[in-house]
């Protein structure tokens, strides 16, 4: 069905297209915080590519790409990430395959699951969660790469039966 414009000023009517409707990301305040926005991905957006910013993001669709932001991110309950992650808290409630650093914490939920390598400098994991990968956490910024090589190391000095 085609609107009709209001006539103009010389009397003529000019057909006009009805647009598609276009819903926005929403954007809130954070209340805790007061100076970061949250990006919130409903459940039925689909998304690849890269997200970078430094505002917080709650996502519960899908995702494939990367993720680095100075904010938190929060991985509801359905969300299905494919992704490198990046972020300063990181919640996760769905599930996310590849690796995660977290400047700060990582909290893995009872409906939470991830595929990949978590790096962080605290760890929640909640009963009833699932995990697959290599984690570290408890160090301090070049503690990892010194207690590495200690441990390379000592290990080169074995001979072959272990001893």
């Amino acid at each position: 069905m085609a609107l009709w414009k209001e006539m103009s000023e010389q009397g003529e009517g000019v057909p006009q297209e009805e647009s598609p409707v276009v819903t926005p990301i929403h954007h809130r305040r954070e209340n805790v915080s007061g100076n970061r926005h949250e990006s919130v991905f409903g459940a039925g957006v689909t998304i690849e590519g890269k997200i970078e910013g430094d505002g917080n993001i709650r996502m519960a669709g899908k995702f494939k790409g990367d993720i680095h932001i100075k904010g938190d991110l929060n991985l509801e309950k359905g969300a299905h990430l494919t992704a490198k992650v990046h972020a300063d808290t990181i919640t996760i409630e769905g599930e996310l395959e590849g690796n995660v650093v977290a400047n700060s914490h990582v909290k893995l939920m009872e409906t939470g699951q991830i595929i990949g390598d978590i790096k962080a400098k605290t760890l929640t994991v909640a009963p009833g969660s699932r995990m697959r990968g290599n984690v570290e956490f408890g160090w301090k910024d070049g503690e990892v790469a010194k207690s590495t090589s200690v441990r390379s190391s000592s290990d080169s000095g074995k001979n072959s039966s272990g001893v």
